[in-house]
């Protein structure tokens, strides 16, 4: 079986996406002068999606108190604004991850099960730890909208990380 997977301690990107309601985009990777949490989400048709992403903008204060954070999907601009709005999401909001930049970070890609429930194909959840260098720290990515990372174990991690500027794990 081929290792597909993201390599920890490798760069990242640089991925360009665009955000909701600004006239810029949000670069992924290369350097930056904070650490960056960019969490993938399936987009608006999914309903565990919102209930995460809920949970993360209930918490962002404290998560920005340590790194950037960013929100990603395929959904084009008008469903990613229409959840922004809904929700009154406070985080950096993309859209329109490209087919090529999902299976760059190694995640799956599912096709739509129906129009009922999108009309592209979208990526699985996924959470990716970007140092400062731009290297990938840590990542976590599902099959699936059932499997997420437990938001304030990993906020935890991420902070020892930080603070004690941890080696990249899971290279062996």
């Amino acid at each position: 079986m081929a290792d597909d997977k993201p390599r920890v301690g490798a760069p990242v990107g640089p991925l360009t996406l665009p955000m909701v309601g600004k006239d810029q985009s949000y670069v992924i990777g290369g350097r930056n002068d904070r650490w960056t949490m960019l969490f993938v989400y399936r987009g608006r048709h999914c309903p565990r999606c919102k209930r995460f992403l809920n949970k993360l903008n209930a918490s962002l204060s404290d998560w920005t108190g340590h790194m950037n954070v960013v929100v990603a999907s395929a959904d084009p601009a008008d469903k990613a604004a229409a959840d922004q709005k809904e929700h009154g999401w406070a985080f950096d909001l993309c859209y329109g991850m490209t087919e090529e930049q999902m299976r760059g970070l190694g995640l799956y890609v599912s096709v739509p099960l129906s129009d009922a429930e999108t009309e592209n194909i979208f990526a699985e959840p996924g959470a990716f730890a970007i140092r400062p260098n731009g290297t990938l720290m840590l990542v976590d990515i599902s099959n699936g909208p059932a499997a997420r990372p437990d938001l304030e174990e990993l906020l935890d991690g991420m902070i020892f990380n930080i603070t004690n500027d941890r080696p990249v794990r899971g290279t062996a």
